[in-house]
C-alpha cells in the first residue's frame, strides 16, 4: 500500500468551502501519479520512452464526509487486481490519519502509443506493481 499526504487548498472547495466532488477524483490522481514515481515509473517517464500509455478507462469514488480548507488527508493505494492489460487500483481517503471520508476505485488499460490499443503490460511494470 502507498501513502500519499497531501492537504485541501482553497481551490479544492465549492463556495460553501466544502471539497468540491469532482475534485476528489483530481487529489486521487495526484496520488496515482505519485504512486508511479514511487515505484519507479514517473508518468514522465511513461510519456517520453515508454511505448505505451495507461489512460483511466473506469473511475468510481464514494464521497463519504466533507473535507474542508486546510484539512491535512492521506490517501492510500493499494493495487487490487493486475489483468494482462489492465489493472485496478483501489482508493481510501483519510482525513488526518483514521477517519475514512473516500473511497475507490480506478481502472487503467495499456495501450500502444502508436495504434491507440490495448496490449499487455510490460513485464517490467507488472513486477513493479506486484511489489
Amino acid at each position: 500500500m502507498f501513502k500519499y499526504k497531501t492537504m485541501i487548498k482553497i481551490y479544492d472547495v465549492d463556495a460553501a468551502g466544502i471539497l468540491f466532488f469532482a475534485n476528489q477524483f483530481r487529489l486521487v490522481y495526484d496520488a496515482y501519479e505519485a504512486f508511479l514515481g514511487h515505484i519507479g515509473y514517473p508518468v514522465k517517464k511513461i510519456i517520453n520512452e515508454a511505448s505505451f500509455l495507461l489512460p483511466v478507462v473506469s473511475a468510481k469514488t464514494n464521497y463519504q464526509a466533507p473535507l474542508f480548507v486546510g484539512d491535512d488527508i492521506i490517501i492510500d493505494i493499494s493495487v487490487k487486481t493486475v489483468g494482462k492489460s489492465s489493472i485496478t487500483l483501489s482508493h481510501k481517503i483519510y482525513k488526518e490519519t483514521d477517519i475514512l471520508v473516500g473511497e475507490g476505485e480506478t481502472v487503467h488499460v495499456s495501450i500502444s502509443k502508436k495504434t491507440g490499443k490495448k496490449i499487455s503490460f510490460p513485464e517490467e511494470l507488472i513486477s513493479l506493481l506486484d511489489s
